[in-house]
């Protein structure tokens, strides 16, 4: 059994304006970090197909960005979201690797899977683009997981520093579904308070002080997060991963380090051989210091596969 690793090409056709820190070059230190990495099962993310974006998503939200795809240069959505000639196939991917990395798991082809894909998703609502994010990647697997593998409790942990609005709004009334975030607060986008809870209370947000640092991270998730879903017992575990909570990240004021989430993908890994065979897929989301970014991922995928050996 292995790590499956899923990323394509298409992936660096998504090019945002100048400045703008969700750019090309975080997957390309990515790829860096990993290329001589041994024993990853390296796979294409395959193009999705346009019904698993409406498990999630109207149709004429797909018609819309469709239209809005340019032949040249940009088209913002927002001040912060923006679409090149190739975001339209890159988010297509993305969505496609998350789809195909649960397959994976859930036929006993590989242990779990890392998904280097970009634009993000987390932040995606069912009709809105925002964040940097079009599709809602890691709520689509979910979907896909509950109605196509017929599972009855998913449970996704979503770390990056920002709250995973997006997430939250597409499951907000799936019950089959626990969704955590933890979530430097305040800060954009501004939701993830504690009182939001979801329609069957399968929502569970906990803030962090900005400035702190990775022990307050650790003592919430020991005392909090880990224990609700030991309760819950998962059948799978999605994971957002977003590296953003860096001291050293651009966008945030957390003060993890790098061996913070070498901690938490242990643990998370942990729950996941106690509860569903191991079965976890992670998917990238935030993370914009480039050199903080690959040697966060290195640790997080060195611990998937020391945990699928």
């Amino acid at each position: 059994m292995t790590t499956a690793l899923y990323t394509h090409p298409d992936c660096l056709d998504h090019v945002t304006p100048a400045g703008h820190p969700e750019q090309v070059a975080r997957l390309k230190y990515i790829e860096a970090a990993l290329r001589d990495v041994s024993g990853l099962d390296r796979r294409d993310a395959p193009d999705c197909d346009d019904d698993d974006i409406l498990l999630c998503h109207p149709s004429d939200y797909l018609d819309m960005l469709t239209a809005a795809a340019p032949t040249s240069g940009w088209r913002s959505l927002d001040g912060d979201t923006h679409m090149s000639p190739g975001t339209l196939r890159a988010a297509r991917r993305a969505v496609g690797a998350n789809v195909a990395a649960v397959d994976a798991v859930m036929s006993g082809e590989v242990d779990n899977a890392f998904v280097a894909c970009r634009p993000p998703g987390h932040h995606a609502e069912q009709s809105t683009p925002m964040g940097f994010c079009l599709f809602g990647n890691l709520a689509i697997a979910a979907k896909h997981a509950l109605e196509r593998h017929g599972l009855s409790r998913v449970t996704i942990v979503d770390f990056d520093v920002h709250h995973g609005n997006g997430t939250q709004a597409l499951l907000w009334n799936e019950r089959r579904i626990q969704f955590f975030s933890s979530h430097q607060s305040p800060l954009w986008p501004g939701s993830g308070h504690p009182n939001e809870t979801g329609g069957h209370n399968n929502i569970w947000n906990y803030p962090l002080e900005p400035h702190s640092g990775g022990q307050e991270m650790r003592q919430v998730y020991e005392a909090e997060i880990f224990p609700a879903i030991d309760r819950y017992q998962p059948e799978l575990i999605l994971v957002s991963a977003g590296f953003d909570a860096h001291a050293v990240d651009p966008l945030a004021n957390l003060n993890w380090q790098t061996d913070d989430f070498a901690w938490l993908t242990e643990r998370i890994c942990d729950l996941a051989s106690v509860h569903c065979g191991g079965r976890l897929v992670s998917t990238l989301e935030g993370g914009y210091d480039l050199r903080a970014l690959a040697d966060s991922v290195a640790a997080h995928v060195t611990i998937l596969m020391e945990r699928s050996a």
